[in-house]
């Protein structure tokens, strides 16, 4: 085996991240400062079904701690205060929301040379377990996760998976929804500057098919176009460019022929600075 396993969120990510990653169909804007203190600032609007939405973060970073402060339109304050190194390869996070008194929760993550082990649990009297764990290497792992309420005494989540990375493409096979729908994904980098991704998803219950492919192309150094085609009619393309270090505009477009002509095609635009 190889270097160390990706958690299992990560199997299946790299043609996700091809297929859906940086589509916007709103307004968006965001803004970032950090300082080399370890300070950050972050700001962020969406507009939304003509409604606005945004929220505003800070940040402090030092050698072993993060904390990370967002407080959003409805005066929600989200805390998360993540640190490092507790124990050899262990890192621990804890979040809560004011005034969600039963929001808060614990994630410890486990990071050995043939396994990675993510936990969660809910700090209230009737809290959501989670626990995922893969094992191998970065070029092959296999893992699964699960959720259980103990509010039902029941199994809210139950999915198992297996991928394969190399440096020119990566594949995964999912088994997700309690064992309901089986999904595969392919991403294939056919040079540095083009890559192509499949995902097709079998529902067990139904029989029902689906699928979506995309590509990802870099016009230049600072310029990278997306496509995306799905089953269902719908298809989708991305532009983003680099116009300074860091400093990212993203146009999106989609068109549904099935949505009613008001509704189609859907545009968006996001804005990043990060000076």
């Amino acid at each position: 085996m190889g270097s160390k396993p990706a958690p299992f969120s990560d199997i299946g990510k790299r043609a996700k991240d091809l297929l859906t990653k940086d589509y916007n169909y709103d307004h968006k804007f965001t803004l970032s400062i950090l300082s080399s203190t370890g300070m950050g600032f972050t700001a962020t609007g969406l507009k939304k079904d003509e409604i606005f939405i945004g929220d505003i973060s800070t940040l402090y970073r030092s050698k072993n701690t993060v904390v990370d402060v967002k407080v959003d339109t409805y005066s929600i304050v989200s805390t998360k205060v993540t640190v490092n190194d507790i124990l050899p390869s262990t890192k621990a996070a804890f979040s809560f929301k004011i005034p969600d008194h039963k929001s808060g929760k614990l994630d410890v993550q486990y990071l050995h040379h043939h396994a990675a082990i993510d936990s969660s649990i809910g700090l209230n009297p009737n809290p959501l377990l989670e626990l995922s764990a893969a094992i191998g290497s970065n070029n092959l792992s296999v893992g699964g996760e699960v959720g259980f309420d103990t509010a039902s005494s029941s199994f809210v989540k139950c999915n198992a998976g297996i991928g394969l990375n190399k440096p020119d493409f990566s594949a995964a096979f999912l088994l997700t929804d309690k064992g309901q729908t089986l999904k595969a994904s392919y991403v294939h980098s056919v040079n540095p500057l083009h890559s192509v991704a499949a995902e097709m998803t079998h529902r067990l219950s139904s029989f029902e098919n689906s699928f979506t492919i995309g590509s990802s192309h870099a016009v230049d150094p600072f310029t990278v176009v997306k496509t995306r085609f799905s089953d269902n009619g719908k298809a989708a393309m991305l532009c983003q460019h680099e116009w300074r270090p860091k400093s990212l505009i993203t146009f999106s477009a989609e068109y549904d022929p099935k949505a009613t002509h008001a509704a189609a095609p859907k545009f968006g635009l996001a804005l990043a600075l990060k000076p």
